[in-house]
């Protein structure tokens, strides 16, 4: 484990994090929304952007900026290297077995259509099966539905039970001969479970079956291994985990990575052309057709760099202290009922409230200064297991404090007065 930077009361039994500290790190929040200090706690929708990583990519422009792997000019030499070690920093921090494991795409949704296209696809036949799960984000759902569309395979679902966790025991049973991949969430968007991803992964792995895990939301709350997990494919975002937008990651086993076709074509991923044939560069470059977003891979590197440095262990207990903080004070709302409750959960706290709608709560929070997430979170099958439109979710980020959920829970109270006149 890293030992964090920040540390408060140091004279304490136990360190805790400090949060205060941090903050100060994020030019953003020094702000007011309808005059009130913002309390942002809208991050399983994106996180917000330290000021080195804004410095970093604000650099790249001013002083670097070439397209890679194409020039011998200086500066391309430069963009190269800034660009190639931030792979090698996103291999360590997943602990991938070597960088070139690390293919750079746009995000979690692009690293999903590209296994469904170019790993699924071509091995995929009428009547084989995707098994995914009913807490799954759109991004991991209407991916295989293509795919199952274009083959004639089947898409399957592992039932979750009333407080959001998966019935593995359903699991098991679906599992089947004609299974050809399991894709799960590594962490709920919606529910904040954080699934057994490798008794999932190991269970699968019993009958040959390969597993993509969606890290989107877990990458940046939990220490994450994929040699550990022993997964086939991972996928996660930049802009979740303090990084730029349009900029992510598949992490991909390479034997799987060598075996599987580009789904683009363009420049950069090829070795040769003639009008007769192409050949196609080597993994991982053969995915990267076209000229990347060089910025955006120097800015999520620098990421992951700043929030290395803290220690995931410590960032992990800081946001479940937050969470249990909100957890309980809305327990006492009258008419207020959570959404996921399972044992293992990450900071999301998903709810709704008797006779109000989730838009009209976020409405009046954002009055407080205070930004949540309204509505169906990209999960509307999730939705639709409940019974129930959409939520209201707050998530918690690194930066939050226990005066950030006090304002929650004030904004929360205020309205449930409004609806109660």
């Amino acid at each position: 484990m890293i030992v964090p930077n920040y540390l408060m009361h140091s004279d304490a039994a136990r360190h805790e994090f400090d949060a205060y500290r941090v903050r100060r790190d994020f030019p953003i929040l020094n702000q007011t929304v309808h005059g009130h200090p913002l309390v942002y706690l809208d991050n399983g929708a994106t996180s917000q952007k330290p000021q080195c990583v804004i410095d970093a990519v604000n650099d790249y422009y001013c002083w670097n900026n070439a397209n890679v792997h194409r020039g011998v000019h200086t500066l391309s030499e430069r963009a190269t290297h800034a660009y190639e070690q931030a792979r090698e920093v996103v291999g360590r921090f997943i602990n991938a077995s070597h960088h070139h494991e690390i293919i750079f795409v746009r995000g979690t949704t692009e690293a999903i259509n590209l296994v469904a296209q170019s790993y699924a696809r071509p091995r995929l036949r009428p009547g084989d099966e995707i098994l995914i799960t009913e807490m799954e984000h759109h991004s991991n759902i209407v991916p295989w539905q293509i795919v199952c569309q274009q083959t004639g395979a089947r898409l399957r679902v592992v039932p979750i039970n009333d407080a959001g966790e998966l019935q593995l025991d359903k699991y098991a049973e679906l599992l089947g001969s004609r299974t050809r991949l399991v894709g799960v969430v590594h962490l709920s968007n919606s529910l904040g479970t954080i699934n057994p991803v490798r008794e999932i992964i190991d269970a699968a792995h019993a009958r040959g079956i390969p597993v993509l895990v969606d890290g989107a939301q877990a990458v940046p709350h939990i220490p994450v291994d994929v040699q550990a997990l022993g997964c086939d494919f991972y996928a996660f975002s930049g802009h979740k985990i303090y990084g730029p937008t349009g900029i992510g990651i598949l992490y991909g086993k390479p034997d799987l990575l060598e075996a599987m076709e580009p789904y683009q074509g363009g420049g950069e991923m090829i070795r040769r052309v003639t009008f007769e044939e192409s050949l196609y560069n080597v993994v991982p470059y053969k995915f990267e057709a076209g000229t990347p977003n060089i910025a955006g891979a120097i800015g999520l590197g620098t990421a992951l760099e700043y929030l290395a440095q803290f220690g995931l262990e410590a960032v992990g207990e800081y946001e479940d202290a937050l969470l249990a903080r909100a957890t309980e004070a809305v327990s006492d709302i009258s008419g207020l009922r959570i959404i996921g409750t399972a044992a293992q959960k990450g900071g999301i706290l998903s709810f709704v409230m008797d006779g109000v709608h989730p838009h009209d709560i976020g409405t009046i929070l954002d009055t407080e200064g205070v930004a949540i997430r309204a509505g169906h979170h990209c999960t509307m099958p999730l939705m639709t297991r409940y019974g129930i439109p959409g939520t209201a979710r707050a998530s918690f980020a690194i930066y939050n404090t226990k005066e950030d959920v006090d304002a929650l829970i004030r904004g929360i109270e205020k309205a449930r007065e409004v609806f109660d006149r």
